[in-house]
């Protein structure tokens, strides 16, 4: 079994009837694994369909899937890498604020330049078509706020498209 982070805390405030603050929630998310226990990992913490959001009401619940941000929405959680794991070319239909908070990964575009991306660290990714390698020698988290985004239109008008784990 690959070596794992322990599971993310999350932990939600709220309001009572009458305007005081409180805690709703302190949960560990479970890590969602579609490709096996040695490749990478993700844990959905919230999300919503629109922007802006309600204060007042509960995120929808979220479903173990690939990582994708609602059209007009937001999307917040992370994923785990392993050492020598890696995410395949894709595109996300969004702007991706990223935080490298364990680890390092190499973040690859399909220009093919590359940077590598240290803990404590950060990216803000514009709909490119890109992956993640975990060159390093231990596992890699990164915490991600995705928001919904046009589509990237070329001068010719093409517009580029969501792509999903292309090779």
């Amino acid at each position: 079994m690959a070596a794992q982070l322990p599971a993310p805390r999350l932990v939600v405030t709220t309001h009572t009837s009458d305007g005081k603050s409180i805690f709703e929630s302190d949960t560990h998310i479970d890590p969602f694994f579609p490709f096996g226990p040695q490749a990478s990992s993700f844990s959905r913490f919230h999300s919503r369909l629109t922007v802006p959001v309600s204060n007042t009401t509960s995120p929808p619940p979220l479903p173990n899937t690939l990582p994708r941000c609602p059209p007009n929405g937001i999307f917040f959680g992370t994923s785990d890498f392993q050492p020598g794991g890696a995410a395949p070319m894709h595109r996300t239909q969004s702007l991706d604020y990223a935080a490298v908070i364990e680890g390092e990964i190499v973040l690859r575009l399909d220009s093919g330049e590359e940077k590598t991306v240290r803990k404590g660290e950060f990216i803000a990714q514009k709909g490119v078509n890109h992956e993640w390698i975990n060159r390093g020698k231990e596992v890699c988290r990164i915490m991600f706020v995705m928001v919904g985004a046009e589509k990237v239109v070329l001068g010719d008008g093409t517009a580029l498209e969501e792509t999903v784990f292309k090779k």
